[in-house]
């Protein structure tokens, strides 16, 4: 570079020879390093800056550029670095939820996206590719300006990768490329660059893709899903290519920033059937779905040149450089590789309903918890219990005549029990106290609303979820039960010994026991009704007449009949109450246990989908929402 005079600008800067550059300070003392330049990163201050014996900061304008570049480079990769930390967290997060097949071009991605990013991404990867016959080698010699890949009638000429080195004097990181793209250590050139944008250029030469030779289309497809950008190089007789098109251009559609289109050897055409052969051209790009860098807009770049007489190179020539400046092809490859990735992961993590899943909300919440009460008969113990209630009140507050009446009902009702022969096959276990169609009924509605909206493996997953939790929830619930009954003296159900248990060891209200004497009392004034009656038929002194005995008997046996009747309205509203107690300890305690088996399962399962389907939107380029 040609020296320059010194030249002291208003803001410090003090230009040397062009060469050497470093910030003065307007009082004279120690300069300071242009390393400190907010315009230098890390990487560049490591390669490049280095002190000289004087003091000064060796870097140049064309260090400046670049370092500002990469800066800028790698404030746009920000974006791509949470992408790519999104798709890694929606990856382990589904896992053990997906099938691997599914999940496999995501973990390929995350893949090569990291081995690039340990790469330099001073040098830029650009593969030209294209049928047998097409001119790619020519083209490929033609742009480095020496004879690198062989050329010529046979085919297929290209056997291995040829990789072209336009090479940046800060970095050598270019064999670490090459040596990912698997160029042989003998396939290797370095050319020095004419244009100085071409810089950090790595032009690799691939096999034919269309090759008969074994091997190569292998070879070609492995580069093409690593290297950053794409020369396809076609010819007025292939453009049209099927397999062109097909295997190629159209898969990769949304790389088309990183995509350079080229009809070769358009010295053969006529000059004025070019333009309706390009035309043609960007048609078929159009139909594949890939977007044309036209008007300033990003996408393909399509141009037409012959490699053989020079013409339209120099353009296709800038536009790599260009390329190469901007150190973006290998975020702009990786990006396209993400949106490629998560659109094909969109069936299994998005559904395009009007307002997305329903998830559990509060209506599946308590339809699932009616239908436990129901399986456990918490409604059912409930009136039991009442009629329990009832029925104890009854006794309580009922007439000495009648409570000797039932217990010779008893008495009798024991004595046939005891002396009846047993069914054949009678079981002497209690049935179960859980509905159990009732409980899968339960379990099978709570699944269904919660997965209802959900993709098809995650609906599965709230599924099985549900399921396995219900497994063992029968038997729980049982034991449960069966525990609350022994120890409040209730169950859903039983036999006449349990309800005689249960009577002993229900509460027993003060004004019973009032009742009860009150009855007594009643007794007692019908005897006393009797005896006079029967001392006045006996000749007795007969005092007050015959009115007082009848009055006294006809009071105790009607007083007696209708205090029962009082205390048992009476006890309507205490029965009520004690049966929806029992009800709601039922209840409560077949929701607490399906919650902890069924409810808590599923949410966390639906809380997993949430947290992927957020991090599918962030690796989607979208933002996360709650």
């Amino acid at each position: 570079m040609t020296a320059v005079a010194a030249d002291v600008h208003a803001d410090g800067l003090i230009w040397d020879d062009g060469l050497i550059a470093r910030r003065a300070r307007p009082d004279g003392g120690p300069s300071v390093p242009a390393a400190a330049s907010p315009w230098e990163d890390a990487e560049h201050a490591r390669n490049r800056a280095r002190p000289a014996a004087d003091g000064r900061w060796e870097g140049g304008w064309e260090d400046w550029a670049e370092a500002g570049a990469r800066t800028r480079a790698a404030g746009d990769e920000e974006p791509l670095r949470e992408r790519l930390r999104a798709l890694r967290e929606l990856v382990g997060l589904s896992r053990t939820r997906l099938d691997g097949e599914v999940l496999a071009e995501a973990g390929r991605v995350l893949e090569e996206a990291a081995a690039r990013r340990r790469l330099s991404r001073t040098y830029t990867a650009v593969a030209v590719a294209g049928a047998t016959g097409s001119g790619k080698s020519t083209l490929f010699n033609t742009l480095a300006g020496v004879q690198l890949s062989e050329t010529g009638v046979r085919r297929p000429t290209t056997s291995v990768p040829v990789g072209c080195v336009w090479e940046a004097e800060w970095d050598s990181g270019a064999d670490g490329l090459l040596e990912r793209l698997g160029v042989p250590p003998r396939a290797r050139r370095r050319v020095q660059p004419r244009d100085p944008a071409l810089k950090g250029l790595v032009l690799v030469d691939l096999p034919d893709h269309d090759s008969a030779a074994p091997g190569h289309r292998e070879q070609v497809d492995r580069l093409l899903k690593l290297v950053d950008a794409v020369v396809w190089v076609t010819d007025p007789e292939k453009y049209a290519d099927a397999v062109l098109h097909e295997r190629y251009l159209r898969p990769l559609a949304g790389h088309a920033e990183v995509t350079f289109v080229v009809l070769n050897q358009v010295d053969r055409l006529p000059s004025d059937t070019v333009e309706v052969v390009m035309d043609d051209l960007r048609r078929l790009l159009d139909e594949d779905g890939m977007a044309l860098g036209e008007h300033g807009e990003p996408g393909a770049t399509v141009l037409a040149l012959s490699a053989l007489t020079g013409e339209g190179v120099d353009e296709l020539r800038r536009s790599l450089g260009a390329l190469a400046s901007r150190r973006r092809a290998a975020e702009l490859r990786m990006s396209a590789d993400v949106d490629g990735a998560v659109a094909r992961l969109r069936p299994v993590y998005m559904v395009d309903t009007p307002h997305g899943p329903a998830g559990l909300t509060e209506r599946a919440r308590e339809d699932f918890e009616d239908r436990l009460a129901a399986a456990v008969g918490a409604s059912a113990a409930g009136q039991t219990a009442e009629r329990l209630w009832l029925r104890h009140a009854e006794q309580a507050c009922g007439t000495p005549w009648a409570r000797l009446l039932r217990w010779y009902e008893a008495r009798r009702g024991c004595g046939e029990k005891a002396g009846a022969p047993a069914k054949a096959g009678e079981e002497s276990a209690e049935a179960p106290t859980v509905a159990r169609p009732v409980l899968a009924q339960a379990v099978r509605t709570l699944a269904d609303e919660a997965s209802a909206g959900l993709p098809r493996p995650w609906a599965k997953s709230v599924r099985d979820a549900a399921w396995r939790g219900a497994e063992g929830l029968p038997e729980a619930l049982e034991e449960a039960v069966a525990g609350l009954g022994d120890e409040g003296g209730e169950g859903a159900a039983g036999d006449g010994a349990r309800d005689a248990g249960r009577e002993a060891r229900m509460p027993r209200p003060r004004w019973w026991t009032a009742a009860a004497c009150a009855q007594w009392l009643m007794l007692v004034v019908q005897l006393l009704g009797l005896y006079l009656l029967v001392d006045l038929f006996a000749g007795g002194p007969g005092r007050g007449g015959v009115w007082l005995p009848v009055g006294l008997l006809a009071g105790g046996a009607l007083g007696g009949p209708l205090l029962a009747w009082c205390c048992r309205i009476a006890a309507r509203g205490p029965a009520r109450a004690y049966g929806m107690a029992r009800e709601h300890r039922l209840r409560r305690l077949a929701t607490g246990w399906g919650q902890a088996w069924v409810l808590e399962p599923v949410a966390a399962e639906l809380l997993r989908y949430r947290e992927v389907r957020e991090q599918y939107v962030i690796a989607a380029g979208g933002t996360a929402r709650a």
